[in-house]
């Protein structure tokens, strides 16, 4: 079996160094973000928020001479005195690429000896915190949503209980097909047919009331492939239904995913685990984590 290089050894491959320009390090971390599981969106994102870095900072300004007091002076200058404005996503965007760089630079490459970014925190109020339902809530949409299925119409029941219990994004729902659902287990596999995002593929478990209600689904809108065979924006409009017959204003599949994730993160699901359940990167999964911590709190607060 081939000998594993040594830490030295990667090192010396990456070219990298504490002199190394700030420039240099971010072309090298755009290039490891590439030729990993990270969508393209992200690899133009994260590139473009650190060029901003090096706008604050200077381009030459070797990686190693960058500390906690500089990335803070870099977020003040999105904030206050870049001159142009920077919504609260952005923003906290931004924070998430500074400190995925540096993470890779320290803990990854080895390249620094401590991450400068660790200790950057988000701003407070940088972004409210996602929506998700109360306990309550979660019963009062349940509930509308078995009076939708005693009128005839079972698609809201099917839906919501679908999104409380995977998690999943508008995107995915979409595209799930009858071949991905698993009756016996009963579960779901969910697919992409871009090898890019291979990564992203999972199974998920799906509750014991699961069977006798999608084959109710199925019969009652006799499905043959694409398992919600109308737009995003269709689908959108049944929740709403299932909102107002609840009481509520809105509710949104964001909203849905949010709610799964805080009950599994409650519960003591494992965070590798969450994080696969929801198909995130291990960068997108830091900001996350960060934000489920503070609605955990928020809740034993309240």
């Amino acid at each position: 079996m081939a000998r594993q290089p040594s830490l030295f050894e990667f090192k010396a491959r990456s070219g990298l160094t504490p002199e190394t320009p700030l420039a240099r390090a971010r072309q090298a971390f755009a290039d490891h973000l590439k030729g990993g599981d990270y969508s393209r969106h992200t690899v133009y994102f994260f590139t473009h928020d650190l060029r901003l870095l090096g706008q604050c900072l200077g381009e030459n300004r070797p990686v190693g001479a960058i500390g906690l007091r500089d990335l803070q002076d870099f977020v003040d200058w999105l904030r206050h005195r870049r001159g142009v404005p920077c919504t609260p996503k952005s923003l906290r965007r931004r924070i998430t690429a500074v400190k995925a760089f540096f993470h890779w630079l320290h803990e990854e490459l080895g390249v620094l000896p401590t991450n400068p970014a660790e200790a950057l925190v988000y701003p407070e109020a940088v972004e409210p915190l996602p929506e998700v339902l109360t306990p309550e809530q979660v019963r009062a949409v349940r509930e509308a949503a078995e009076g939708f299925r005693r009128e005839g119409d079972v698609r809201p029941l099917t839906l919501l209980t679908l999104l409380l219990h995977t998690g999943l994004k508008k995107s995915e729902v979409a595209a799930l097909r009858l071949e991905h659902f698993d009756l016996h287990e009963p579960a779901v596999w969910i697919r992409y047919a871009h090898p890019r995002y291979r990564h992203k593929e999972r199974w998920l478990p799906l509750p014991p009331e699961w069977p006798e209600l999608f084959r109710e689904y199925l019969q009652r809108y006799r499905i043959e492939s694409r398992v919600f065979p109308w737009t995003p924006r269709n689908l959108e409009y049944v929740l709403d239904d299932v909102a107002r017959r609840a009481g509520m204003a809105h509710l949104s599949f964001e909203t849905l995913r949010w709610t799964c994730a805080l009950r599994d993160f409650i519960q003591g699901m494992d965070p590798e685990d969450l994080r696969q359940k929801l198909g995130l990167s291990k960068i997108q999964w830091r900001d996350t984590l960060r934000r489920l911590k503070a609605l955990a709190e928020r809740l034993t607060d309240s």
